[in-house]
């Protein structure tokens, strides 16, 4: 456990410190974010953040290879180049949309590659975790394994449309991953604890904390298209890594291991990115538009549109995602009555949360308790905050206005308004509304 913890610090110190470097780099070659009709952020903001995210990743794995602990990880290193491989492609993919904007087509075929790559090198789906249920042929494994990836990397993707977001998610959905994987390996192998997809994971919520402190409200830099999609990919293969390649003996040996938990586990990390991505695949397609045309429907769109501060938004959708990777994961060490217990309050608490603005605003706007209109008090006992000024304060007011004016002489001839100065970034890029992009 303490290599894997290192592991993590490393990759966050490096996301960290080349971040940035990275917003340096988003600067000089013009990736900005432009300000459009459907975007929360107010100012230009440089994007890129993607490639220090890569950056600490693969300096962790640098690192992870000096570790006699993680011998065995790389001994068979076939998996470990595919995922490196997939994740470089991606990135630089991400990197060419961040300053061109590429239309959706090249970045689903960019996609698509990089999943093949991966999936060639031995990172793909075998089997159902599921007492060993082998169905189709090795070509259906792997382009099932090819879709998972591609829809993975989408789902984050098209849910980072706030600070820190999609960076916050997938690191509190990684964390809990990574204590099931560690957990996992050590009853598959007790005198090995070396995982492929425990060290995979930790480097990815290594990332995703180092590059938060730059990306949180107010964020100073986006990860854009090259983080989006990186760590969709990675921890799409870690997923794959425990899910489709796992011994199923193992997890059913334990009572406390249900046997549907390595499917189960992937799908409430990744579950308010894959069911805003299922939103707006459904809403867009029934309105006769692209899957990937842009809009104000999403789920952080839809938090904002309650009443709650950009920063509240984003916390909310984090405790959202705590819960449900919170119960999957406990399934490992507690009963599942007891985990449905707990889901169960922590539904109800984050549902609180989420309608916390509703109550306010039909308490403030003239409703009472009983639900009739608030009248406002009448007669010598009313409140201060209904009562009427007294008439010499009236004239005192006015005797007051009066004299400031005639003070200040004529009021000069009403003329255009000057125009605000642009924002020196806006100088740098061109973005408009127009723009295909699915993120932000």
């Amino acid at each position: 456990m303490r290599a894997y913890l290192l592991l993590l610090l490393i990759a966050a110190a490096a996301t960290y410190v080349l971040t940035p470097l990275a917003r340096w780099c988003a600067l000089r070659w013009g990736a900005i974010t432009a300000v459009r009709s459907r975007d929360v952020h107010s100012i230009p903001t440089p994007r890129l953040g993607g490639l220090a995210m890569w950056a600490g990743i693969m300096v962790g794995l640098v690192m992870a290879s000096q570790l006699p602990f993680l011998a065995e990880v790389f001994d068979r290193p076939e998996p470990l180049i595919g995922i490196a491989a997939a994740a470089t492609i991606v990135c630089a993919l991400g990197v060419a949309d961040d300053i061109w904007d590429l239309d959706w087509m090249t970045k689903l075929v960019g996609q698509v590659l990089a999943a093949f790559v991966m999936a060639s090198m031995g990172v793909q789906l075998y089997q159902l975790p599921i007492d060993g249920v082998i169905v189709g042929s090795d070509r259906i494994w792997l382009g099932l394994t090819v879709l998972v990836v591609v829809v993975a990397m989408n789902a984050v993707n098209f849910v980072d449309g706030l600070d820190g977001l999609a960076a916050g998610l997938v690191a509190i959905g990684g964390a809990g991953f990574f204590l099931y994987s560690y957990q996992l390996t050590r009853e598959a192998s007790p005198g090995d604890f070396s995982n492929l997809a425990t060290l995979v994971v930790a480097l990815l919520v290594g990332a995703c904390l180092g590059f938060l402190p730059h990306n949180f409200n107010p964020a100073r830099i986006f990860m854009g298209d090259s983080g989006s999609m990186l760590i969709g990919l990675v921890i799409a293969a870690a997923g794959i890594q425990v899910t489709g390649q796992i011994d199923p003996a193992v997890v059913n040996t334990r009572e406390s291991f249900p046997a549907f938990l390595p499917i189960l586990l992937p799908l409430a990390v990744l579950l308010l990115p894959l069911l805003d991505m299922g939103l707006a695949v459904i809403r867009r397609v029934g309105s006769g538009k692209s899957p990937f045309h842009p809009d104000r429907m999403h789920l952080h769109h839809r938090m904002l549109a309650l009443g709650h501060s950009h920063r509240r938004a984003v916390i909310i959708l984090y405790v959202w995602t705590f819960v449900f990777t919170g119960a999957a994961t406990a399934l490992v060490w507690f009963s599942t009555t007891a985990v449905l217990i707990g889901l169960a309050v922590g539904v109800l608490a984050a549902l609180a949360l989420t309608l916390g603005p509703l109550r306010g605003r039909t308490t403030a706007g003239g409703s009472a308790p009983g639900g009739g209109p608030v009248v406002p008090p009448a007669g010598p006992a009313a409140s201060a905050g209904h009562a009427a000024p007294s008439a010499p304060a009236r004239h005192a007011a006015d005797a007051h206005r009066q004299a400031w004016h005639a003070a200040a002489g004529p009021a000069p001839a009403a003329g255009p308004a000057p125009a605000a100065a642009p924002h020196p970034l806006t100088r740098l890029t061109d973005l408009h509304d127009a723009d295909p992009r699915t993120d932000r």
